[in-house]
């Protein structure tokens, strides 16, 4: 029973360490600042939405990537030590669409699906 009692004691005082540790600690720096970009599209249907989300997830810097089917607005969060509006319109151009008043490139715009072409009547 004392070595139970020794035990509950050692382990009593091993968490309260570690739970004033943590109070202590020192509070995480704030990340690096970011800036938003919007990027008008030629973008038309949810695959296009997908497609584009998905391609700007993978460019450096890149935080977020949200397009607004209805305007063909694309809202990316990005930091800009790590890219440049620049940068962000010419990967939307190398997905296959329009970025602002830059057109898209010809051989991705031609491997699109026929729904996201800009030029399909159904739209």
């Amino acid at each position: 029973m004392k070595l139970f009692s020794s035990f509950l004691l050692a382990l009593t005082f091993l968490l309260s360490s570690v739970g004033s540790f943590a109070q202590t600690a020192k509070p995480k720096a704030k990340g690096p600042a970011t800036e938003t970009l919007q990027l008008k599209t030629s973008a038309v249907c949810d695959m296009c939405k997908a497609r584009l989300e998905k391609a700007l997830a993978y460019e450096k810097g890149v935080q977020a990537a949200l397009l607004d089917v209805p305007s063909q607005m694309l809202t990316v969060t990005y930091r800009p030590d790590k890219t440049t509006p620049a940068a962000l319109r010419t990967a939307v151009q190398e997905t296959g669409y329009d970025a602002d008043n830059q057109t898209a490139n010809a051989r991705a715009y031609s491997q699109l699906p026929d729904c996201c072409k800009k030029t399909n009547s159904t739209h």
